[in-house]
């Protein structure tokens, strides 16, 4: 087995030693391991983080492959956290990589324990789950130790170069950040940190009509439009998780 100097030789001469080893003690959850979370999980591994745990309840569809890191013809109908550990293990198996296969929902968040992780990144579609996360990861007593980011919509996006960062109150042109900030204004009840987003405010359409699977029974409204019929490309959605976990990265390499 390779040491983890020799694994990550390349980024320690950027980073220091003293940034490898805190990214080696670095705990990160990240909530949903699809198009944006997969690529998200990878690039956080390959950059020395050491320990991340993954949620996620799916299984690959054979939908995933044009956009999930961890689908293809061989994994179709298998666990997404599954085999996405086995991936990544096999990238750095120094890592502790937990995979946790259930749904983040007001009435399972208090299981995850967020607030005994550094980082927590938020990468589900459910409109009301996204919304209580975001909730829960930006008060103070339920709050990760030093970050949370979010991933607004990443489906019906086409240039790489409308991708930008911005604080939630600020995403401009994303419908599931504009319905977000409606449900929290109507709820009476506002995030209470700010917390940077990975958005585009590009809108590109379907040149195809799809409808939703007949075995669909999301009750989500938002959730049963952007996974069921919106289109996606890998390199946005893609683009989309690695800047999630850039902005760990960043964030260690400035302390």
């Amino acid at each position: 087995m390779y040491s983890e100097e020799e694994i990550f030789q390349r980024t320690a001469l950027v980073a220091g030693e003293e940034m490898m080893t805190r990214l080696k003690d670095t705990h990160v959850i990240l909530f949903g391991t699809g198009g944006v979370g997969s690529w998200c999980a990878e690039a956080l591994i390959r950059s020395g983080i050491g320990h991340l745990t993954l949620v996620d309840s799916d299984t690959i569809a054979v939908s995933n492959i044009n956009r999930q890191l961890p689908a293809t013809v061989h994994t179709v109908g298998l666990e997404k956290v599954g085999v996405l550990r086995e991936r990544l293990l096999s990238i750095n198996p120094h890592a502790e990589v937990r995979a946790i296969r259930g749904i983040y929902s007001q009435e399972t968040a208090e299981a995850f324990h967020i607030e005994q992780y550094d980082y927590a990144i938020d990468a589900i579609d459910s409109l009301s789950n996204k919304a209580d996360l975001i909730l829960r990861c930006t008060t103070p007593s339920t709050a990760p130790k030093r970050g949370f980011f979010s991933s607004m919509g990443a489906a019906l996006k086409l240039h790489s170069t409308a991708i930008d960062l911005a604080e939630f109150r600020k995403v401009t042109g994303c419908p599931l950040a504009r319905a977000l900030r409606n449900r929290f204004k109507k709820a009476g009840t506002m995030p209470r940190r700010k917390f940077l987003c990975v958005y585009s405010p590009e809108r590109i359409s379907n040149r195809i009509s799809v409808s939703p699977p007949a075995e669909s029974n999301d009750s989500d409204s938002w959730s049963a439009r952007k996974a069921s019929i919106n289109g996606t490309f890998a390199h946005t959605t893609a683009i989309f998780g690695m800047m999630l976990a850039g902005l760990v990265i960043e964030k260690e390499y400035g302390e």
